[in-house]
C-alpha cells in the first residue's frame, strides 16, 4: 500500500474482534512509531504496551472517550516527560502527533484497526501504568482487527473533509471566506484589484 492510499483511506475503529494482534505485527507497529521524527532528535517518548484484557478494561476509565481501549487487542500508552515551560510541551505534543501517525497508518497497512484517546485521569493512568515522577501519559492509542470485516475497506462517507480551497492559502493568507457549500467567496473589503488567490 502506497503513502498516498493510505492517508486518503485511514479511518478510525472503535469496535473490535476479540483475535490478538500477532508478537510481529505489533513489533512492526511499535517499531513505526520509534521512528518517528522528533525536534532535535530527542524522541521523547516512551511506549507502554498492554494487551492483558482486565488491564485493558482498568485503563478504559482513564477519559470519558477511551472506552473503546477495553475492547481492544492491545492498547499503546505514549508517555513523555513533563515539561515546564509552555513551548516544551508544545514540542512534545507536536512529536507525538508525528508518532501516533506513524504507528496507526502502519496498523492500518497491516489491516489493524486504530483509534486514539485521550487521558484525562492522569493520577488513574499513572497507577495503572506505574510511571515514574516527572513522565506522564497523555494519549493511548487502541489497537485490534476490526469487529465489522469490511471496517478499513468500504468507501468513505462523503463529507468528511473541509474542501481543499478552504484550507490552503497561497503565499500570504487569502481573504476568501468560506460559505456553507464550501465554495469561497471575496470578502466585501477586497477590492477589485486585489490579486486573486
Amino acid at each position: 500500500m502506497e503513502v498516498r492510499e493510505a492517508i486518503s483511506r485511514f479511518r478510525a475503529c472503535r469496535s473490535f474482534h476479540g483475535r490478538p494482534l500477532e508478537p510481529d505485527v505489533l513489533e512492526r507497529i511499535l517499531q513505526a512509531g520509534r521512528r518517528a521524527p522528533s525536534s532535535k532528535n530527542l524522541q521523547r517518548w516512551h511506549f507502554v504496551v498492554c494487551t492483558d484484557r482486565e488491564h485493558l478494561t482498568q485503563l478504559a476509565a482513564v477519559g470519558p472517550f477511551a472506552g473503546h481501549v477495553a475492547g481492544a487487542a492491545a492498547a499503546v500508552a505514549l508517555v513523555t516527560p513533563e515539561a515546564d515551560e509552555a513551548w516544551d510541551r508544545e514540542s512534545i505534543a507536536f512529536d507525538l502527533g508525528q508518532c501516533a501517525e506513524n504507528m496507526m497508518l502502519t496498523a492500518f497497512e497491516l489491516g489493524v484497526g486504530s483509534v486514539h484517546g485521550t487521558v484525562y485521569e492522569q493520577e488513574l493512568a499513572r497507577e495503572l501504568l506505574g510511571l515514574p515522577d516527572g513522565f506522564r501519559c497523555r494519549y493511548l492509542i487502541s489497537l485490534g482487527y476490526p469487529a465489522e470485516p469490511d471496517a478499513l475497506t468500504r468507501p468513505l462517507r462523503k463529507g468528511g473533509r473541509k474542501p481543499f480551497e478552504d484550507l490552503v492559502h497561497r503565499e500570504r493568507w487569502s481573504r476568501r471566506r468560506p460559505t456553507r457549500r464550501g465554495t469561497a467567496s471575496r470578502s466585501p473589503s477586497t477590492s477589485a484589484s486585489a490579486p486573486r488567490t
